[in-house]
């Protein structure tokens, strides 16, 4: 019995889900074997591609994996430019053992960074580790992140942002803000929009390679469509070399996202708006949350969104009180005047029932 036992033990303990961490010598797995000599940086870019991940996903994961791979162990020198862009696959994997301390030190130098950022760093050092075939400490989790509601302009504010762009001496600012407001936008999506991408007798357009790789159909309103007819004249006035761009920058080239975020800063000081309340994501959740209280259900602003998932659409349009009012009142006009609606057609049905009719014998 006692044999049975132990043998019971240690068929448990090869479980994969309770496998140590081993420290005997770093191996790859085998789909590295054949680059294991090549640069891991063009190599670990690649596999990014290869999973679809954004162009931003992929700065940020380098970015960010940066600081790790070059925290140095007590025993190590500083890690030089040249070094960093010549470490082989190879070489990082046995940099990135585990074991050794190094994404411990590392994590303690995040401890002053918000929980957001640290898990986002945390979620790419995660994938990295994944990628050589290591195991991820089970004692690095990520960490506890309050629910935070999504900033908002009230109308007051809005009004005050859309007068501020119409009267702004950068003719493209009324433009920008009212694609972003009537669509939703990311930035970047509004940044790599081309002319022909657009169709203004369908009012709408195609979005290509947004978050995630995905291309989805955003709407025009009639004041998106006004906004864009007085537009392309002055872009016309603008372009320089390319001419593909739909929005351009006073030098005729491609606006960028740091652009449009000063754009965004200027706009809030000439609206009387606190330093950093409007920026182009606010806008993103005033259209997300514009919808909802017009009464949009949530897998249309999901598909207008370009989310993933539904789940993420839900936690984006944490809703406010007074848009929550709003639904409220708006959902009990609805049942009342449904039940008076019904009460009419119940007094008719009963009038029908207890009124005597004619037949070919008579009164019946």
């Amino acid at each position: 019995m006692d044999l049975r036992r132990e043998n019971q033990r240690k068929r448990q303990a090869l479980r994969p889900s309770q496998h140590r961490l081993s420290e005997a010598s770093v191996s790859l797995p085998p789909r590295l074997i054949h680059m294991q000599q090549l640069p891991w940086k063009a190599c670990y870019t690649q596999t990014l591609k290869s999973e679809n991940k954004s162009a931003n996903t992929q700065k940020s994961y380098l970015s960010g994996l940066r600081a790790l791979i070059e925290t140095p162990l007590p025993s190590e020198l500083i890690l030089s430019e040249a070094d960093y862009e010549a470490l082989s696959v190879m070489e990082l994997a046995e940099r990135m053992e585990p074991l050794n301390g190094r994404l411990d030190l590392w994590t303690h130098s995040l401890s002053e960074l918000r929980a957001t950022t640290y898990n986002a760093r945390l979620a790419a050092a995660r994938h990295l580790m994944k990628w050589l075939g290591h195991r991820w400490p089970e004692h690095l989790i990520r960490a506890r992140a309050g629910k935070r509601l999504p900033r908002t302009l009230n109308r007051r504010e809005m009004t005050m942002v859309l007068e501020a762009a119409a009267t702004s001496e950068d003719p493209v600012a009324s433009m920008i803000v009212t694609l972003m407001l009537d669509t939703g936008l990311r930035v970047s999506e509004v940044c790599d929009l081309n002319l022909n991408d657009i169709d203004i007798e369908d009012g709408s357009a195609r979005v290509f390679g947004g978050k995630g790789d995905k291309d989805r159909l955003v709407l025009f309103t009639r004041r998106t469509l006004e906004r864009i007819q007085a537009w392309v004249p002055i872009r016309e006035s603008r372009i320089r070399s390319d001419d593909l761009p739909f929005l351009l920058n006073s030098a005729g080239r491609r606006i960028q996202p740091r652009g449009i975020q000063r754009l965004m800063d200027t706009l809030s000081v000439e609206a009387g708006l606190p330093k950093g309340k409007l920026t182009p994501h606010v806008l993103r959740h005033n259209f997300a949350t514009g919808l909802l209280e017009r009464g949009a259900d949530l897998v249309t602003i999901q598909r207008l969104l370009g989310h993933a998932t539904i789940a993420t659409t839900r936690v984006y349009l944490e809703i406010s009180d007074q848009t929550l009012r709003e639904v409220y009142h708006r959902a009990q006009a609805t049942r009342e005047t449904l039940e008076a609606v019904a009460e009419e057609r119940n007094e008719v049905v009963e009038m029908t029932e207890t009124t005597p009719s004619t037949s070919s014998l008579g009164i019946e």
